[in-house]
């Protein structure tokens, strides 16, 4: 009977835990993750490799931090990101948000949304616009390759929407008369129209990592099928107490 109490109670205070916000990590210059990636594009398309994730520095706002391939002696990519890892980039002339994975403090059911329009983006796109939400959908066990964590899961599902640059195809053929014989060239113009797609990803955070310990992001188009796929996984990590 005792045993039982006492698994119970257990059970109870780890749930009160989870249901308590998860707050921003105190990231530090030196921190690091070590990620094995795997790309996956149409039905052949396959890889892996193995990135290591150093920070640089912390500011009131950004973080500054290192990309390189575990083990490489070539110098690494310097990048920066929210305190939230989001990412930024040029759009339309504007720095905007495109990928906000976290958004602290975590709290079951939390959610938040990215969207924005780029235009010319590629030569064959005029235009694209992008919509993700975010959800703190719950806490999940997670095993990676670094091992088992409990970490918080953030989902996002989201669509796109491009159009596509007016085309112009030239047709050349022969005419022949029993005289002569006439090259005819004939120019064709396809409208611009709209094609859509859908993408989904998913995060699993954990506090004691202070990072995700696995990612997944898809892409989709619009017919359904998944064109592509990125995979992190966890395989080793050192961060300040």
């Amino acid at each position: 009977m005792k045993g039982t109490v006492i698994a119970l109670l257990s059970i109870l205070g780890g749930a009160a835990a989870w249901a308590q916000n998860v707050n921003a990590p105190a990231i530090k210059a030196g921190d690091t993750w070590t990620y094995r990636e795997t790309t996956e594009k149409g039905v052949s398309g396959w890889n892996q490799s193995r990135d290591e994730v150093t920070i640089s520095r912390v500011t009131a706002s950004s973080i500054y931090y290192m990309l390189k391939p575990a083990g490489s002696t070539q110098p690494p990519r310097e990048s920066i990101s929210g305190l939230d890892w989001s990412r930024a980039r040029d759009v339309n002339g504007k720095e905007t948000i495109v990928n906000r994975p976290l958004y602290f403090p975590l709290t079951v059911g939390k959610s938040w949304q990215i969207e924005y329009t780029e235009q010319h983006p590629t030569k064959t796109h005029k235009s694209e616009q992008w919509n993700h939400k975010y959800t703190v959908v719950g806490f999940e066990t997670v095993e990676v390759p670094a091992g088992q964590f409990n970490a918080v899961k953030v989902e996002s599902e989201g669509h796109w929407t491009a159009e596509l640059e007016p085309m112009q195809t030239v047709v050349q053929g022969a005419q022949s008369t029993a005289d002569s014989t006439s090259m005819v060239t004939q120019a064709q113009r396809t409208r611009s129209e709209p094609v859509t797609g859908r993408t989904y990803k998913a995060f699993w955070y954990s506090p004691e990592v202070k990072r995700w310990v696995k990612a997944v992001e898809e892409y989709y188009s619009a017919g359904g099928v998944r064109n592509e796929r990125y995979t992190q996984e966890l395989e080793s990590y050192k961060v300040s107490e």
